[in-house]
């Protein structure tokens, strides 16, 4: 009977194979057509064999250079980091909650973060005139844990998806309750770039920004790609975990952390920016067929560039010159998703 059985297992495994070698292979190819189209689109047009000169040999019209190095580069290289990161965040709370809905936007995590951000870029502002990047984080980190936390709270009393669903929306309203009141109440001069960045835009980029980003979300994605065994064995239920080894209360703490990190860091640097973290784990999941960790992990952080690499392409030249807000094009790519998501589970 093995001997039957074996060469159907060797079969299916090397089909398996063969479709992750496909996926990834499409998002790596849609990743590099991305960044050619993200480059070469904009108010100036510069070919391709221009684009891949300068990129790589330095060489080009100075102005040409300077539009590619100093504008779309840090632009386009901030929307990859960022929008895995999401992903990557989306796909931590899923796991944690057991739930497909679960995601920092959804579940009001993204409003904590954002409120915690406003109080503080309105107190530096108005007394220094500026806010590091690195205070900007923090705050984002505080909100996200803040919001986190009272989740668990609701989730402990409330484990219908839809009541948890509801409550992360409750949240969302709270805080951006919150964050309305105060910018009524702050100088005109401290709110400039608050409501700028409250609308969600990678158009800020710039390498200092880029540069710190990807080193925090560089750290992040080692720690949750070092823990996919783990992630692997909780998703089969908590008691299986234990029993493969896996310390439960540390382990949950963890996936909290790094998505609140991951999180933090995307509204610290582009603001509040909707759906990414709920669809794009889902996609991944449907289009190889599995939820391996150690194969979504890669998949999720690399699909999210991508979609978020689209999003602001949208964002930029749909309406030319007026650009759109991230979150709009975002919600409109990602909300559709997420309904599809609720019909099926559903039935």
């Amino acid at each position: 009977m093995d001997n039957l059985q074996r060469p159907e297992y060797a079969h299916a495994k090397a089909l398996r194979r063969t479709r992750y070698t496909v996926v990834f292979a499409a998002l790596a190819a849609a990743f590099l057509a991305m960044i050619i189209l993200n480059i070469n689109t904009g108010s100036v047009s510069i070919p391709v064999a221009r684009i891949l000169r300068i990129l790589f040999l330095r060489q080009g019209e100075a102005n040409e250079v300077s539009i590619i190095w100093k504008i779309r580069m840090p632009r386009i290289l901030q929307a990859a980091i960022l929008g895995g990161a999401l992903a990557l965040s989306g796909f931590l709370l899923q796991t944690f909650f057991g739930n497909p809905i679960a995601g920092p936007f959804v579940l009001g995590i993204s409003s904590g973060t954002k409120m915690c951000v406003a109080v503080v870029m309105i107190l530096l502002i108005g007394r220094f005139g500026t806010a590091s990047s690195w205070a900007l984080i923090l705050a984002a980190f505080a909100g996200a844990m803040i919001s986190t936390a009272f989740i668990l709270a609701v989730s402990r009393s409330v484990r219908h998806m839809a009541a948890l669903l509801v409550a992360g929306i409750m949240i969302g309203y709270i805080c951006s309750a919150v964050t309305e009141f105060l910018v009524t109440f702050a100088e005109d001069s401290d709110i400039v770039n608050l409501h700028g960045w409250s609308q969600g835009s990678f158009s800020g980029a710039d390498w200092s920004g880029t540069g710190t980003a990807a080193i925090i979300v560089g750290i992040a994605f080692v720690c949750v790609f070092l823990l996919a065994k783990p992630i692997g064995a909780y998703q089969m239920g908590e008691e299986y975990a234990r029993s493969m080894g896996v310390n439960i209360k540390r382990f949950r703490m963890e996936l909290i952390l790094l998505s609140g990190v991951l999180s933090a860091c995307v509204t610290a640097f582009a603001g509040p920016i909707s759906f990414v973290g709920i669809a794009v784990p889902f996609l991944v999941k449907r289009a190889l067929g599995t939820s391996k960790p150690i194969v979504v992990i890669p998949a999720a952080f690399l699909g999210g560039a991508v979609f978020c690499m689209v999003s602001d392409l949208i964002a930029r030249m749909a309406f030319s010159p007026t650009e759109l807000n991230i979150s709009t094009v975002t919600s409109i790519l990602g909300a559709p998703i997420v309904i599809y998501m609720l019909i099926r589970r559903n039935r």
